[in-house]
């Protein structure tokens, strides 16, 4: 009877442990944002990858008096893996001080290809706090146009971008890091998905991250961009790429492949991209870069990170979709056939044939 008390009360303790993790696990996401806000990344990556903290502090803006906070904030970020420690053998004097190294997570936050600007945006004051009310975001009937964004600031993230041009800035920032990094690692490995192409259109391609990659990348294909005018207004000048400005809900100008990197309307985009493209013998495809639910690795990490990612993108009015959902709207919007490849992490390639 006693063994089987203890056993239960291990059982309450770890489910208590379970609990405050998921509880404190915000304090993850602010200890990484102070990170990039210190740029400690950067201060590790000027020491070689490895800096004591004292060598930290000294590369970073903080009051001396904080020093002892920043071994605190240091152990919080090796514990979420965006650092890990060597701890040297105790010396005769015992004044050893740990080192702090890179790990692949946060290589990331540094040099040209960095997601510094995608993590920051993300971790912004003003898409945070949506999420602080979701609850009863809950309770009220779902209303097209009021997502938790709308239902906390009063408009939509679009019409901040429109309203406020430092949050535009950041939004556009974070978008460009995202698309450069991937589209990077897309053309290296997968580059063949673009071999035979003459045109493409980037449908909502901002600033066109990815245009100007694939146009680096495969200079004999003439990229253009479609997005609304007010983005078109600061792309840049005097590049290879054509920037057009339209609604994708409209019309998409013709082109060989049409890339997509998600929409909620998906549909009716994807009859638009099928009016623009010639028939698939002759290379014509839509070319989507998102998200499949329960494709690819299927360790819990990936599992862990499209189930947030299917939260998180609520936060617009928008929605995650596995391949059966996928294939629904494919052949509702009047294609033929598609193809997923699993291969970005946590997103995935998917070629869908007219």
């Amino acid at each position: 009877m006693a063994l089987t008390q203890r056993n239960e009360n291990a059982s309450m303790l770890d489910a208590q442990v379970e609990l405050y993790g998921n509880t404190f696990a915000f304090m993850k996401s602010m200890a990484l944002k102070s990170a990039m806000d210190l740029r400690i990344a950067d201060a590790i990556q000027q020491h070689g990858g490895g800096a004591t903290l004292a060598q930290i502090a000294a590369e970073v803006t903080i009051h001396p008096s904080k020093i002892s906070c920043l071994r605190r904030l240091m152990r919080v970020l090796v514990v979420s893996r965006i650092f890990t420690v060597q701890h040297p053998a105790p010396s005769v004097a015992g004044e050893d001080e740990p080192v702090y190294m890179l790990t692949p997570s946060s290589r990331l936050l540094v040099g040209s290809s960095n997601l510094v600007s995608i993590t920051s945006f993300a971790l912004l004051p003003t898409m945070v706090t949506p999420f602080l009310a979701i609850g009863k975001w809950f309770q009220n009937n779902l209303v097209p146009d009021q997502c938790i964004f709308k239902h906390t600031h009063g408009q939509s993230l679009w019409e901040l971008t429109d309203n406020e041009a430092a949050f535009n800035a950041h939004c556009n920032d974070g978008m460009v890091s995202d698309s450069r990094f991937v589209m990077d690692i897309f053309i290296k490995e997968y580059g063949e998905v673009f071999q035979g192409i003459s045109s493409l259109v980037d449908v909502a391609g901002g600033l066109g991250a990815a245009a100007h990659a694939i146009s680096k990348a495969f200079p004999e294909v003439k990229c253009r961009v479609l997005d609304l005018g007010h983005v078109i207004a600061k792309a840049p000048i005097g590049t290879d790429v054509e920037y057009i400005s339209g609604d994708m809900f409209d019309s998409v100008p013709p082109a060989n492949v049409v890339l997509l990197k998600g929409d909620n309307e998906c549909v009716k985009i994807l009859k638009n991209c099928k009016k623009a493209i010639p028939s698939r013998d002759v290379g014509g495809k839509v070319i989507i870069i998102d998200m499949v639910l329960g494709a690819g690795p299927s360790d819990p990490k990936h599992k862990e990170l499209q189930a947030l990612n299917d939260l998180y993108i609520m936060l617009i009015n928008g929605i995650e979709r596995d391949e059966q959902q996928w294939k629904k709207v494919i052949f509702e919007a009047g294609f033929s056939d598609y193809k997923i490849m699993p291969v970005l992490g946590f997103r995935s390639i998917i070629e869908v044939y007219p």
